[in-house]
């Protein structure tokens, strides 16, 4: 296995539903939808008609394990900063507009890879024709995407707000739109910040077409709160097998939404990229600076996109036994500790100041092996 497949390997669960079935849509180089990977993006934060800023927090979310980034166009002059982001751009982008179908045009001109856009709301028939057309020429995708804070007065009022029910049907309007025009290189989304009306609308919608979907729990919050709105949202819809594409929404920078979402998909035995640390919560038997230890290996691995398992134990009677899975760890004990490989204890530390440096100088020599190893 290269080292590019080991950072994105895909794992699988015997006891988790099949995915839905969907059609492929291709942002780019990343195909959604099928029996391809879930995959991971997120939306930049900065001000997009700031070429340099924007290009460095694109680069840090594909550092991060990112692989669609979606960018806001307000205006002419973010549309014009488009062409020199996407040259440098090391993944796919996608252009988010509202309202102004001449932005959509800008983008599609500038090379983007898809468009965030609802149709219904561009303008009229004259604008909805030119931007599906010049989607088509260039072969670019479009996401449809619905918030509960963006529904049709219309709708709201025939089904008594933003329900699930107004925000599905609002989708499949706008979709409706490129489907009369013969176009269906289409995904699209349906959030709300409330996790249950979240999971009803993409339950509700993964029954009524075949289009792939791009699920996500709007406006989640901070990311202590965001994260578990998120993993809760996410992680039910993708376990019963919805779900192509994620964004974990957090408020603040967007790269901290990578580690959710990777750890999201690894506990779904979806997906799995770097090391998973295993550690205990510890308990009245652990008698070493566990947290401590814990985060220091964390800390290092941060940077590294191998897939392997790493065991922080704080105890040296079941710690090994706990962890036999893991392909390193350390188990910590009154005075001492084992550093074990597959359950098997490979080495004792005397002392508990020798804890930290002689398991960091362990783990090194494992991380070299691995690599010598990955070709």
């Amino acid at each position: 296995m290269t080292a590019a497949e080991h950072a994105h390997a895909t794992v699988t669960d015997p006891f988790r539903p099949p995915r839905r079935v969907s059609r492929v849509v291709r942002v780019g180089g990343v195909a959604i939808g099928g029996d391809h990977p879930v995959a991971v993006q997120s939306m930049t934060n900065t001000d997009t008609r700031d070429v340099g800023a924007t290009l460095a927090q694109i680069r840090a979310l594909a550092e991060a394990g990112c692989e669609i980034v979606r960018l806001a166009v307000l205006d002419e002059e973010a549309a014009r900063a488009l062409a020199a982001i996407r040259r440098d751009s090391p993944v796919p982008l996608v252009a988010d507009i509202h309202f102004d179908h001449r932005l959509a045009l800008m983008a599609v001109d500038a090379g983007l890879d898809g468009l965030r856009i609802n149709p219904g709301n561009i303008g009229g028939a004259a604008q909805v024709d030119a931007v599906v057309r010049a989607a088509k020429a260039a072969g670019v995708p479009m996401r449809i995407g619905v918030n509960s804070g963006s529904v049709d007065k219309r709708l709201l009022a025939r089904f008594g707000g933003p329900t699930p029910e107004a925000m599905v049907e609002s989708a499949l309007e706008h979709v409706r739109l490129l489907e009369e025009r013969d176009f269906f290189d289409t995904k699209i989304s349906v959030k709300a910040s409330s996790v249950p009306a979240t999971i009803a609308a993409y339950r509700l919608l993964a029954g009524r077409c075949d289009y792939p979907l791009h699920i996500g729990v709007t406006e989640a919050g901070t990311p202590g709160r965001g994260t578990v709105k998120s993993s809760v949202g996410l992680g039910v819809l993708l376990y019963h097998g919805i779900g192509d594409t994620v964004r974990v929404s957090l408020t603040g920078d967007p790269v901290a939404e990578m580690d959710v979402a990777w750890e999201l998909l690894r506990a779904l035995g979806l997906r799995a990229r770097g090391p998973e640390i295993v550690s205990c919560p510890t308990c009245g038997r652990t008698e070493i600076a566990l947290a401590e230890l814990a985060r220091a290996v964390e800390e290092r691995l941060r940077p590294v996109t191998d897939v392997f398992t790493v065991a922080v134990m704080g105890c040296v009677v079941n710690g090994p036994g706990e962890a036999k899975g893991a392909d390193i760890g350390i188990a910590g004990g009154r005075g001492k500790g084992l550093i074990f490989r597959r359950g098997e204890v490979v080495r004792t530390v005397r002392g508990a100041q020798n804890l930290l440096p002689e398991f960091m100088a362990e783990l090194e020599k494992f991380l070299e092996e691995r690599k010598k190893e990955t070709p």
